[in-house]
């Protein structure tokens, strides 16, 4: 029987669960800022701040764009998150004018670390590790929090006081002057973004998303005006326990994400896939975040560029993979685009080519895509000449 991604997923992490250290209800620190807003319940979720253990500068523990920068490791990675203990409360996400959001507001908009005390009703307990969203460690219930005032970031304090600037082009203007992508995902997650009385508060996994897909659509927008490469193009990184390739075709746009999960909690070898045409993809995708992360990233760099072209990602996660959040595929992909390319006179030269550093056979990859398989039988080529 088939198992789908996210039982897989929940099967890697279910076995890894457990506290980072021993806390008591009581809490003095700093919150690097961060935030988390759960999506349980919906419209009425618990939200609140992550708070670490120290009173410093702790920016980088909630600044995923800086990681691979810095050389960190998944166990330094995940050393530093499993230490941010979240508080939680019951929020209204349309009540972003209550003195619990307003608090959140402040954190998440904050130019630098903010100290903070908490009070837990319970002692902190458990973690959280997802392919969805960063990791974190023990949460327990508020009963008490305060933190100390901090300035704004110059460009989120803008936004956030021009109610009349709609949230998508709040994104995308944040984005085009060079606010990190977390610091932007947090902000319309704690409702500080958007036109007046149509701010809400967006749960953290779905702002993720929310972010990734407007910045995604308005790359788009113009890739698709720009000229075609004219030959296949590879850019690839490894990182993380993980190895991408982007593979970029001489077509108009059109994207498939594979990911294979290699050995993760035994002799396993699985593929998951989607994919979509020039026109782009309706509904949401079976693969998950990671999907729209991915081809944010690759349509980022092609923009940057200005050019056009088709996009076949392949991902390998390896054995010590542990799911830390779609930044690992955001990052890790803007990596890649960052990489000078390797040119091919056609396709099944370039995948041979990649084949070289992958571990998952490539007749797999090629026969379980669809976009591969279409760009085959466009050539006329039998993939049994192929392989």
């Amino acid at each position: 029987m088939a198992i789908g991604k996210g039982a897989y997923l929940k099967a890697i992490t279910s076995s890894r669960l457990g506290s980072s250290r021993i806390l008591d209800r009581t809490m003095e620190g700093s919150t690097p800022p961060s935030v988390f807003v759960g999506s349980w319940n919906y419209p009425k979720v618990y939200a609140g701040p992550l708070i670490a253990p120290i009173r410093e500068e702790c920016g980088i523990m909630d600044t995923p764009e800086a990681w691979i920068p810095a050389g960190w490791s998944q166990e330094e990675i995940l050393s530093c998150r499993l230490d941010l203990v979240r508080g939680k409360r019951v929020c209204d996400v349309t009540r972003v004018e209550d003195p619990d959001a307003c608090r959140l507001q402040e954190i998440a908009l904050s130019a630098g670390s903010v100290e903070s005390q908490a009070t837990f009703s319970e002692t902190p307990a458990g973690t959280s590790l997802s392919e969805e969203h960063t990791p974190f460690g023990p949460s327990a219930h508020l009963v008490e929090f305060e933190a100390e005032s901090s300035r704004f970031e110059p460009h989120l304090e803008r936004c956030y006081y021009d109610s009349d600037l709609p949230a998508s082009d709040a994104i995308l203007a944040l984005h085009r002057e060079g606010v990190p992508f977390s610091s932007i995902q947090k902000a319309l997650s704690v409702g500080a973004l958007g036109t007046g009385g149509k701010r809400r508060m967006v749960p953290t996994r779905w702002s993720i998303t929310a972010c990734d897909t407007t910045l995604a659509d308005r790359f788009l927008s113009r890739v698709r005006q720009n000229r075609l490469i004219d030959t296949v193009r590879v850019h690839e990184f490894s990182s993380l326990n993980n190895h991408y390739a982007v593979i970029l075709l001489p077509t108009p746009w059109q994207y498939e994400w594979m990911e294979a999960f290699l050995h993760i909690r035994g002799d396993e070898e699985l593929l998951f896939s989607d994919h979509e045409e020039f026109r782009g993809k309706k509904g949401y995708s079976c693969v998950g975040g990671c999907y729209y992360s991915c081809k944010m990233a690759v349509l980022e760099g092609l923009e940057r560029e200005g050019v056009q072209a088709g996009a076949i990602v392949l991902r390998e996660a390896r054995k010590g993979y542990i799911p830390m959040g779609v930044f690992n595929v955001r990052e890790n992909v803007r990596h890649a685009m960052l990489q000078p390319f390797r040119e091919f006179e056609d396709l099944p030269s370039a995948l041979a080519d990649v084949s070289m550093r992958m571990t998952f056979p490539m007749e797999r990859f090629v026969t379980e895509s669809t976009v591969l398989k279409s760009q085959f039988r466009a050539r006329q080529t039998t993939l049994d000449a192929f392989f």
